[in-house]
């Protein structure tokens, strides 16, 4: 029987890509009939026992948090209406090249799923998790992790504005949270929730005739949107966390 490339016959089973598979054998995570081969580009039997260390099955039970730039015109879960979700853009060349906590492998899209959406008109940070306590430590309804916002509206605001805005209104019968305005211009603040309702923040401003013109997530919790450009990524650092 003549002998494949091992990459290949681990892609075929399903194990996983073959470039993982060459990423996996270099650092020899993978047994052949019981023996460690660290070689690209080895040959084996097509029917060959292959099986994966337990130091990469440590390595994939680990739950990763992916922290995006969303960009305008992506949608955060589903695609809809021809847009792409924004997971589209979890790839290895959009990774910011200062993060060197560990490459994007085909596991890490298992169960990743957004903890705390952001429209299609809105930009900045976009939280993807497969930790589901990350996940409800962000989007619980009790809970209070602070969410910040660059607001810029479509006229001059004045002080009565952001007293409403900071406490006082309604959505969908229901009093909201109270909140923080942080004047930047006449025009631009800060705006800090500690809820998530859908389209919150454009429709706080309709209440107050103000129109929303643009929208940007800067900080969930202890973590800042910092100079990731737009479309870029990185993985949340073990020392770092939201609350």
């Amino acid at each position: 029987m003549e002998k494949e490339r091992l990459s290949k016959i681990m892609a075929r089973r399903g194990l996983c890509s073959r470039r993982e598979a060459d990423t996996y054998i270099e650092k020899g995570y993978v047994f052949v009939d019981g023996i460690r081969i660290d070689t690209l580009g080895t040959k084996v039997s097509p029917d060959a026992k292959i099986t994966l260390s337990e130091e990469l099955k440590e390595i994939k039970k680990e739950k990763v948090t992916i922290l995006l730039y969303k960009p305008l015109g992506y949608v955060s879960c589903v695609p809809e209406n021809g847009y792409e979700a924004a997971v589209s853009l979890i790839t290895r060349d959009r990774q910011d090249p200062r993060d060197h906590f560990k490459k994007l492998q085909k596991f890490h899209f298992d169960k990743l799923a957004v903890a705390g959406r952001l429209d299609i008109n809105s930009k900045g940070l976009l939280v993807l998790t497969q930790d589901g306590a990350v996940a409800k430590s962000l989007i619980n309804k009790d809970c209070n992790t602070e969410k910040e916002y660059f607001v810029r509206v479509d006229k001059p605001y004045d002080s009565s504005h952001i007293e409403q805005l900071e406490y006082g209104l309604e959505l969908d019968g229901q009093p909201l949270k109270r909140a923080r305005v942080i004047p930047k211009s006449d025009t631009t603040f800060m705006l800090i929730l500690t809820e998530g309702k859908k389209r919150q923040i454009r429709r706080m401003c309709e209440l107050v005739d103000l129109k929303t013109l643009e929208l940007k997530r800067v900080r969930i919790g202890r973590i800042h949107l910092g100079d990731l450009k737009v479309g870029e990524w990185r993985f949340l650092r073990s020392d770092e966390s939201f609350v």
